[in-house]
């Protein structure tokens, strides 16, 4: 007979325990005087709990006094609220955005409130707006309205006291928001107004909720100033708060329950807020980040039916985008920049000027002055027939995509296309279906509804373009559109691009570190250097004689700058290299030396180089099928190498390697400066 043995169940394996993170663990003291601190704060709040009659608390809110007093703190409270929202509003803005004389002394008179005795608050209400202050006599006169007393007087005490919370809030947030969306926004052709109603509330939302929220709440809990200023009169001024103050004399177990009552709303807003009077962002940022990092697993990838419109030049999309400029409507451009930045520049219709330098040179600048955005550099600019220099950047014409995009977070990606089509009055069904054309052609079509939190880099960077292209500009301004994509979405998208180029009226400057973009897409290529234009020419003039050593760089070559001699070039370093090319003697010059035409060798070669440096392998990197060997020389500058990964085997090149370098002289290109 088989017996059969029950197995024991395996234990369930153990709840991972939650990692502790270093440094948590408070010293012993400062850890006693929290927890004191923590008890006399929660002492009071069970004091209330602890007195509360249960059984009567029921009968002391409904008693009429009390709903008197309630239906006036909700009255009273919520016009504070409405008046602190439009007063202090724009004053939160101005505080944020503007600078101007005496704005400190603006800010203290906001907080004074604050910290101010809310009884001498009221004596400061009935000294300004009382019926012999300063400008009470002139509102009795003028209006027959006399604050003291009444209640329009206890919401002025409420507003007075409470409004600082709603501008503190909203202008932390507003000095936290990036000026970038709303100056993308104004780029697009949205007036200030609509900058500040589409993209400048809706974006500071959050701030705006806890900031009302905070003055409402404490609107209804106002006494000091309102006993002080408008009196305690039964059915006009005597709010919530004064009812208590009366009920502790008549009867304290009312009193109690109308101080739970106060103490719960109040509780309920501060829980309600969560955090966002302090303005924490944690929470929000893990979201957002969560959602980016689920989505990028196909993050720049196009999808079949959207690359088909891309891949064949001659084939037409499936949803032809919104014509280009008519042929009338052309628009040359000619900027006088002085500032920071200064150059002239003259362009024709249908042309594209790549912005090339290093870090600093002033590209952004460049484009910023266009736009009318930067102090540091003025643009006299004209666009056709037209001065734009005086104008606004909503009524330039000037579209701009930003280095990160810019996209209004509080949009899909299809309104975001469609908002500067309806900025400039386009209707709405229109603009949606101008905005899905361009979605399609640069591939993103099937992500409209998406917000920009659920894009990826490059799929937002693509969206950002498509919006640029839809709202049809004069002056068209990307500064460094592809950066955020993979080299095969670049290439797809770089070739939509110049379609789309190739038809526009008007002028484009792309800032770019990319020398593909730079020789696929520019008619001319402008070198920019500390503010100055250093060189101004067709991208084929610029590879071949490039006059900026970023710019050598860039396009792979090595560059020394030097002096002219007889022989050659005198390197700023110290060193000579000798060059077939000849330029007048102290003439400042650059030398430009291909990778590959410096020869490699382990001992010092013989024969026909002219220049020839003993050196040591400092780093190899791979370039296509070819190996760039960067080699460092106390008798020359450090020199770039181009072999094949056969020759690099055969030479033993490594890391610290003693090797030999040569140049023929007549591979040497002096450019002057």
């Amino acid at each position: 007979m088989t017996r059969l043995r029950t197995l024991p169940r395996p234990k369930a394996a153990p709840r991972a325990a939650r990692p502790r993170t270093p440094g948590t663990r408070a010293p012993l003291a400062l850890g006693v005087p929290a927890l004191l601190a923590i008890a006399f704060l929660l002492m009071p709040l069970c004091g209330i709990l602890a007195r509360t009659t249960w059984g009567d608390i029921g009968d002391h809110l409904s008693s009429p006094g009390v709903t008197e007093a309630l239906r006036l703190s909700l009255l009273v409270s919520f016009w504070a609220l409405g008046l602190s929202l439009l007063l202090g509003v724009p004053l939160a803005w101005l505080l944020a955005r503007v600078s101007f004389p005496g704005k400190a002394l603006v800010r203290s008179l906001v907080l004074l409130p604050m910290v101010l005795p809310p009884t001498v608050g009221g004596v400061a209400l009935l000294l300004g707006f009382g019926r012999r202050g300063l400008l009470g006599p002139w509102l009795e006169d003028t209006f027959g309205l006399t604050l003291p007393f009444h209640t329009s007087g206890a919401v002025v005490a409420a507003t007075f006291v409470a409004m600082p919370f709603l501008v503190i809030s909203l202008e932390g947030t507003l000095a936290g928001l990036r000026p970038r969306y709303e100056e993308t926004a104004a780029s697009l052709g949205a007036s200030p107004v609509r900058v500040f109603c589409t993209v400048t509330l809706p974006l500071v939302a959050p701030g705006l909720a806890a900031g009302a929220a905070l003055t409402w709440a404490r609107a209804l809990g106002e006494f000091g100033a309102t006993i002080t200023f408008a009196g305690n009169l039964p059915g006009t001024t005597q709010t919530l708060p004064l009812e208590v103050y009366l009920l502790l004399q008549d009867s304290p177990e009312a009193a109690t329950s109308v101080s739970l009552l106060l103490l719960v709303i109040a509780m309920a807003v501060l829980v309600a807020l969560r955090g966002r009077w302090t303005g924490s962002t944690a929470d929000r940022t893990a979201r957002t980040r969560s959602v980016r990092l689920a989505d990028t697993t196909d993050a720049d990838t196009f999808p079949d039916a959207d690359t088909a419109g891309l891949a064949a030049p001659d084939a037409a999309p499936s949803a032809a985008p919104a014509a280009p400029p008519a042929a009338e409507s052309r628009w040359p451009l000619r900027a006088e920049v002085t500032g920071f930045t200064e150059l002239t520049l003259d362009a024709g219709p249908g042309t594209t000027l790549a912005v090339v330098g290093p870090n600093g040179a002033g590209k952004t600048t460049l484009l910023r002055a266009l736009l009318g955005l930067t102090p540091r550099a003025h643009a006299a600019l004209r666009l056709g027939d037209t001065d734009v220099s005086a104008l606004p950047p909503h009524r330039r014409g000037v579209a701009w995509v930003p280095q990160d995009g810019a996209l209004f977070p509080h949009l899909s990606a299809l309104t975001n296309t469609a908002y500067g089509l309806r900025a400039h009055g386009t209707p709405r069904a229109e603009a949606r279906r101008t905005a899905q054309q361009w979605l399609d052609r640069l591939g993103v079509g099937h992500l409209a509804h998406r917000k920009p939190a659920q894009l990826s880099g490059g799929q937002a960077q693509r969206v950002a373009l498509a919006r640029a292209l839809a709202a049809r500009p004069r002056l068209l301004l990307l500064d460094e559109p592809l950066a955020a994509l993979d080299q095969t979405t670049r290439a797809h998208v770089r070739h939509t691009l110049r379609r789309h180029l190739a038809g526009f009226g008007g002028v484009c400057l792309i800032v770019t570190h990319d020398p593909v973009e730079a020789v696929s897409l520019a008619d001319r290529v402008l070198v920019l250097d500390g503010g100055r234009a250093l060189q101004d020419a067709p991208p084929a003039e610029v590879t071949r004689h490039p006059r900026s050593p970023w710019v050598a760089r860039m396009l792979g070559r090595n560059a020394w700058p030097g002096t002219a001699t007889d022989d050659g070039l005198g390197l700023d370093g110290g060193g000579q290299l000798i060059a077939a090319d000849r330029l007048p003697d102290g003439t400042r010059a650059l030398a430009i030396i291909a990778p590959e035409a410096v020869s490699v060798h382990l001992d010092r070669p013989a024969g026909s180089p002219r220049n020839v440096w003993p050196g040591t392998v400092r780093e190899i990197t791979s370039a296509g099928s070819r190996l760039r060997i960067l080699v460092t020389s106390p008798k020359a500058p450090d020199l770039v190498a181009e072999v094949t990964p056969q020759a690099a085997l055969e030479l033993g090149l490594a890391d610290g390697a003693a090797v030999w370098t040569s140049v023929k002289a007549t591979e040497v290109t002096l450019v002057g400066l």
